[in-house]
């Protein structure tokens, strides 16, 4: 039996994005105002007045830096949601951000995509995750929304 689980930003990458973001800009924290900013230092959204800052990430080129691997042309980066200080982290408690329609990226231990499923919200992420992973070339799945294409989390095998 295969598991896996949800995975937020690594510390080390979120010191780095909270002086300079994967773009090359510093961030510009603010408190947010009405608060439900997906927030993938910690997988959960943000509360009202809590203080977050929207920064570029490329969560792929990251974990290729990690692994050795080359993503090529699929080395993207986008916008995500970050405390602005230093958080606790998640609580585990399954899969975040699943209330819409999710898209889950397959990639190969190259960094190269090897397909993709649409997920939605009532659908289980369980479901899709244990199809993903039947793929023994399957090493690492990416959520995003579909709305935006905005990356929310990684999921790998344990």
């Amino acid at each position: 039996m295969t598991s896996h689980h949800a995975r937020p930003i690594e510390p080390a990458a979120l010191k780095e994005l909270r002086s300079t973001d994967d773009a090359g800009r510093p961030p510009s924290p603010y408190a947010d105002p009405e608060g439900g900013a997906p927030v993938r230092c910690c997988l959960r959204r943000s509360e009202p007045g809590e203080r977050i800052a929207l920064v570029s990430y490329a969560p792929l080129r990251r974990w290729a830096a990690e692994t050795g691997a080359d993503p090529g042309a699929y080395d993207e980066q986008g916008p995500v949601f970050i405390h602005a200080e230093e958080c606790g982290g998640p609580e585990p408690d399954g899969y975040p951000f699943t209330g819409a329609h999710r898209v889950l990226r397959r990639y190969s231990a190259e960094g190269r995509i090897l397909g993709g499923r649409l997920v939605g919200p009532a659908e289980s992420f369980d479901e899709a995750f244990a199809e993903a992973f039947t793929d023994p070339a399957v090493v690492l799945v990416h959520i995003r929304a579909v709305e935006y294409g905005c990356f929310l989390y990684e999921v790998r095998r344990d």
